[in-house]
């Protein structure tokens, strides 16, 4: 069986509908399956269980819990009420209060889709009710969750530095600064939206002097675990106290801490079942990384960076046009395909090509995270989207169009991350 009978399929088993899971795993068997490979099917399930036997994949399952552990904990809540304290009558002051709010909760979820859930639940009726169009908070809240897989911890920092080599907590540093930029065009874009369309300033001076009501130590007092869980989290890495996966547990028994004993939103009953969900999320990204491997496997047994390598060399002669190709590229796999597979597949593709072009590997890692992060709000897959949708009840199609905007503000972001290494790499 040939590369490109190979990738072929692949592309026919997506198009169809196939689970991703299952699309990788009949991948990467199949060409054992169909003539003498020189890796056998039992040798290649070898590979795939001890590619998941790794200490740095185990940040994942603990990150996830964390993430529902303070979902449930309304740390989300704690967060926004404090931001909203202090700039909420401003123009635009609630929808940046909302994005400051998804910024602090992805650097303690490390998930879009979580963060999404957690911030959308919670600020979606507040800002619908202070008098914002119902499909601008939902776009809003759908974009800006993507903020969660790039302010770090982000959970595919953790699979890019597994598959790539590098280091995970370097990658976490340089997530950290192309995560304000984003939240900051996001920020942008809301004021010019707020501008143009007005707001409700009556509803909203009630309401921040409601917070006010209650002094500014009073919320601090409330507010300052949940304010200081990031702060943990980041800085016991930071500091060389923990590596991801030692800080991830952290961040658990953290959550549960501040979650069930400080704000008492969490018993031993919501506890069973956020250990419940959390199991069956980590179960199926689980099986997704173990299929993953193993096909990444059969592209290495195939040659395959190295052809694609000379493919694109050959056909792209400059840095800034690999990169333009490769954004398109990320953008569309995004569109299709799970972060998760997407990072393990494509590092070991892409990675090679763009060290030959001089590219440094924690830009590159930094610029793929983001590209597919916009994935999280395209069609067909966008699972912000559905997230956002379930949350405020508005139709996937009218969620889309008001994302539109905060996508191209997005993407603003992202062609600066791609032209200007520094930003991602100057606090390395």
């Amino acid at each position: 069986m040939t590369l490109g009978v190979l990738f072929l399929i692949f592309a026919i088993l997506i198009v169809v509908g196939i689970p991703i899971g299952m699309v990788l795993t009949i991948a990467g068997l199949l060409p054992d399956l169909v003539g003498n490979f020189i890796v056998d099917a039992p040798a290649l399930v070898k590979a795939m269980i001890n590619g998941v036997d790794s200490f740095p994949i185990l940040a994942v399952p603990m990150f996830i819990l964390s993430g529902n552990i303070m979902a449930k904990g309304k740390i989300s809540e704690k967060l926004f009420n404090f931001f909203a304290y202090f700039i909420g009558n401003l123009t635009a002051g609630l929808p940046i209060a909302t994005i400051v709010t998804c910024l602090f909760y992805g650097a303690i979820s490390g998930s879009g889709p979580a963060t999404t859930a957690a911030v959308g639940a919670m600020t979606i009726p507040i800002l619908v009710d202070k008098g914002y169009n119902k499909t601008f908070c939902t776009s809003l809240v759908a974009v800006a969750g993507g903020l969660g897989v790039i302010i770090p911890p982000s959970i595919p920092f953790i699979f890019y530095g597994q598959s790539s080599g590098e280091s995970v907590g370097k990658l976490f540093i340089a997530g950290a600064i192309p995560g304000l930029l984003i939240g900051a065009c996001l920020m942008i874009y809301s004021w010019f939206y707020c501008k143009k369309n007005g707001e409700d300033k009556e509803k909203l001076n009630t309401y921040v002097k409601e917070l006010r009501e209650e002094g500014i130590i009073k919320l601090f007092l409330s507010s300052f675990w949940a304010l200081l869980s990031p702060v943990i989290i980041l800085g016991s890495i930071y500091s060389g106290i923990a590596s991801p996966t030692e800080a991830a547990v952290i961040s658990v028994f953290y959550a549960l801490i501040v979650s069930a004993f400080i704000y008492k939103t969490v018993d031993f009953k919501i506890l069973f079942n956020i250990l419940l969900d959390s199991a069956k999320t980590y179960s199926a990204i689980l099986f997704i990384i173990a299929a993953a491997i193993g096909f990444s496997r059969v592209l290495t047994y195939y040659d395959a960076p190295t052809i694609l390598t000379n493919i694109v060399t050959g056909a792209v002669s400059s840095k800034i046009g690999f990169l333009i190709l490769v954004n398109l590229l990320l953008l569309f796999v995004g569109m299709i395909m799970d972060t998760t597979p997407a990072i393990l597949i494509l590092t070991s593709i892409l990675l090679p090509i763009a060290k030959a072009f001089n590219i440094d590997p924690i830009h590159f890692g930094v610029m793929m995270v983001v590209n597919l992060a916009v994935g999280f709000v395209t069609p067909p897959l966008g699972v912000n989207l559905f997230v956002a949708s379930s949350i405020s009840g508005e139709k996937i199609e009218d969620i889309i169009k008001g994302a539109v905007p905060f996508i191209l503000s997005f993407l603003v972001a992202l062609v600066l991350i791609t032209v200007i290494p520094a930003i991602s790499l100057v606090l390395l």
